[in-house]
């Protein structure tokens, strides 16, 4: 898969991800920290890469329908430290279908996993 993370999550994730077989970049590394969400979506659509996020403006379903964009992860961690993001997001893409979550919008909590698919055929 390919994945891009944004800039709130840790720098760390690339090679954690890349060792489970992940392409994946940051946003800082493609030069883009501290864009605005409407400046950054378009990039991230652009690139065709799964998007993760901690940034809440994301987690609206009916502004980011699934099936309109590659895939968006937002991660909702109350204890939102840095080894908390890593264990739990190395825990979901080494445990859970990610392979399947292409045009998805999923939610990452603490206990659970949400995953919104496109709605199929008319």
């Amino acid at each position: 898969m390919k994945i891009k993370l944004d800039e709130n999550l840790p720098a760390d994730l690339v090679e954690i991800l890349g060792e489970l077989g992940h392409k994946t970049d940051t946003v800082p590394q493609e030069g883009m920290k501290g864009y605005g969400d409407d400046r950054l979506w378009p990039v991230v659509l652009d690139s065709g890469r799964f998007f993760v996020t901690q940034d809440l403006d994301f987690s609206d379903v009916r502004r980011f329908v699934p099936g309109t964009h590659p895939g968006l992860m937002v991660v909702r961690l109350l204890s939102a430290g840095r080894q908390e993001l890593l264990d739990r997001l190395t825990w979901v893409f080494e445990n859970e279908a990610v392979a399947t979550w292409a045009g998805c919008h999923v939610v990452v909590t603490a206990h659970k996993v949400r995953v919104r698919r496109p709605a199929s055929g008319p």
